[in-house]
């Protein structure tokens, strides 16, 4: 098994006031934004392409911008999952990306058992990692300021 790289992307996926939220397969009660490893070669912005089409079969264009916030949390990797590492690799870089949609729309699930669309409030309380909490917490302060540079058109 190859090391997976410690850089990740977490896309945002939401509209003008919910969230959507994935609920994982191997734990029914941790529910997230889409996420993923960087590959080796791949720019972050490929990787967040390829994770929301792996995970949502969703794909930028036709007015639906993907859009890289320019945030990044670094954040300690939990021990059950970093065997999956280069030995002595402790940490992770997650960059921030938005997907704006102008409604909720279904996907298609391959990874998660369960999506749900809340409003962004509820989707803060619901995330189960404090990297998508912040997230969603940054898309509500925009949101409040009336900031344009998530995607809006």
């Amino acid at each position: 098994m190859a090391f997976k790289h410690p850089e990740s992307v977490l896309i945002l996926i939401h509209t003008d006031d919910q969230v959507l939220l994935l609920q994982r397969l191997d734990n029914d009660d941790f529910w997230q934004s889409v996420t993923g490893s960087l590959e080796p070669g791949e720019t972050r912005f490929q990787a967040a392409e390829r994770e929301l089409a792996e995970e949502t079969g969703l794909r930028p264009g036709d007015g639906v911008q993907l859009v890289e916030t320019g945030r990044r949390v670094r954040f300690e990797i939990y021990p059950r999952w970093r065997h999956r590492y280069r030995p002595g690799v402790t940490h992770n870089w997650e960059y921030e990306f938005y997907l704006r949609l102008s409604s909720p729309q279904r996907v298609q699930l391959t990874e998660h058992q369960a999506q749900c669309w809340l409003p962004l409030a509820e989707a803060r309380e619901r995330a189960s990692s404090w990297t998508n909490k912040l997230a969603i917490d940054r898309l509500i302060q925009m949101n409040n300021k009336g900031d344009d540079t998530d995607g809006r058109s």
